[in-house]
């Protein structure tokens, strides 16, 4: 009697899991493209957008230097990331607030499925509520996306200090400020410790990224101190072209920075990336809208702090919120960094004189709360249990725990606040031990060419090197119309 053959396996060979050691059972080829999709997106955010959105957004004299402080900042995260400081923030606990060090570079660790070992969450009463995070792709995957965060976090840091810190200071400033702050608050709030178990909601750097980078600029300026009066008094863009490109691979770049953070490409990637979308634009036009308004012109800098506030405000409810919501939380980030940095920072005498030079305590830190907050108020239950540890979170609007939610998270905001003042502080005080934080005042006076032996546009006519007996006086300080309120930065 004749054996008929086994009928034919309906499901495609390309999704057969366990076809090869390449392809485990427990790999998932879409969740695994879209990481590594939108890790690549956060770090085109940096490198070339805000080495371009630096460089261009600054004074002339300065365009090298601002790039190249975020070049530097991207490599050198990156080295310390894999050597020591990814467990720090995702392995397992040393603190409350802080993991283990340890390296990541292993190829046992890194092709294994991907685990953040302290993300199980119990009951009081000892049993599992939500089960730890494993995504369905391998370690190296999750290392090289949360490591492209952690590498924004320092170059948004850095916008705080263009145009007058010493970079041979930035050098030793970027891997201790990781190490010693940024690594604290990502464990606390992702990587499994108490802010995460307590439930406070950072869907995807808020706090961690955007209230930590503002607080520590911010803090950064004041011991490094101001720049030259000459700088302070006029600091116009160098070129404005190109810092649109810049913040238009920071706005597209969103996609992957709030869309890759469920770890998965579900549909809770895509609520995150529609309402990204939905609040940047509706902040732009908002700030927009109040520039025209009080200084009767619509200015393209400021547009662009309406964009970055939008995005900043929503990252951390992105996949939490309804679309009305984002909406709301538009109007609010477009609305009140505005008011801080148009009207507060000037009447305010301690933010005066603290020079902040892209207002990085208005567009992140202060929009970073902001959205911590609303998320607070907004976070619909139902998308919620989608993605959160503690499965009945809500926001105060939806009644219930919602109230305690708004309060977590005002307290979760809180100590990423005094972490960040006091861990900065020191380091700061400490690197000017060894090397001063300020550049001297030539190089105050000269710039890039004193600084790097280098000019961003240095040719001139057919391929010949400026020369004032030749070409005439030129300068970026050429008497210009004065301009006023938006259109300078801060």
């Amino acid at each position: 009697m004749a054996i008929s053959a086994p009928p034919p396996n309906p499901v495609p060979v390309a999704y057969q899991g366990g076809t090869s050691a390449a392809v485990p059972d427990w790999l998932n080829k879409g969740d695994n493209a879209w990481q590594m999709i939108s890790a690549t997106l956060v770090g085109l955010q940096s490198v070339p957008g805000l080495v371009i959105l630096y460089g261009s957004i600054v004074k002339k004299k300065w365009a090298v230097n601002s790039a190249f402080m975020a070049l530097y900042a991207f490599a050198a995260v990156v080295i310390c990331w894999v050597v020591w400081a990814y467990k720090m923030s995702f392995g397992d606990k040393l603190l409350p607030f802080w993991g283990k060090a340890g390296p990541a570079l292993g190829q046992k660790f890194l092709i294994k499925q991907a685990e953040l070992p302290e993300t199980t969450q119990y009951y009081d009463n000892g049993g599992v509520e939500t089960t730890m995070a494993t995504p369905y792709y391998p370690m190296a995957s999750m290392v090289w996306f949360q490591c492209v965060f952690a590498a924004i976090t320092v170059i948004l840091l850095a916008g705080s200090v263009l145009g007058r810190m010493n970079i041979k200071a930035w050098m030793a400033f970027v891997p201790l400020w990781l190490t010693f702050s940024y690594t604290v608050g990502a464990f606390s709030l992702w990587g499994g410790g108490f802010l995460f178990h307590w439930g406070v909601i950072d869907y995807s750097g808020g706090y961690v990224i955007h209230l930590s980078s503002g607080i520590a600029g911010l803090t950064t300026a004041f011991w490094v101190g101001p720049r030259s009066t000459k700088d302070r008094e006029r600091f116009p863009p160098n070129n404005v072209l190109l810092m649109l490109a810049g913040a238009g691979l920071l706005w597209m770049g969103w996609a992957g920075f709030n869309g890759g953070d469920p770890y998965s490409a579900n549909i809770d990637s895509s609520m995150a990336v529609l309402n990204t979308n939905i609040c940047a634009a509706t902040s732009l036009l908002v700030w927009t809208w109040l520039d025209v308004i009080f200084f009767k012109k619509p200015s393209v800098i400021g547009a662009v702090q309406g964009m970055i506030t939008g995005l900043v405000c929503i990252t951390p409810g992105a996949g939490l919120v309804q679309g009305w919501a984002a909406i709301v939380m538009g109007i609010l980030s477009g609305s009140v960094p505005w008011f801080t940095m148009m009207i507060v920072h000037k009447r305010w005498t301690l933010l005066q004189k603290i020079d902040d030079t892209l207002g990085v305590f208005h567009t992140h830190a202060v929009a970073g709360l902001l959205g911590g907050a609303l998320t607070g108020l907004f976070a619909e239950p139902t998308l919620c249990s989608l993605f959160l540890p503690v499965a009945n979170s809500r926001g105060g609007v939806y009644g219930g725990s919602g109230g305690v939610q708004f309060l977590k998270q005002l307290a979760g905001g809180a100590f990423i606040i005094g972490w960040n003042l006091v861990i900065t502080s020191i380091i700061c005080v400490v690197i000017n031990l060894v090397i001063p934080l300020r550049m001297s005042e030539e190089q105050l006076l000269i710039g890039d060419d004193a600084v790097h032996g280098e000019e961003a546009y240095a040719l001139w006519g057919d391929g010949e090197t400026y020369d004032s007996t030749k070409h005439g006086m030129y300068s970026d300080d050429t008497i210009h119309k004065t301009s006023t309120g938006a259109t300078q930065v801060v």
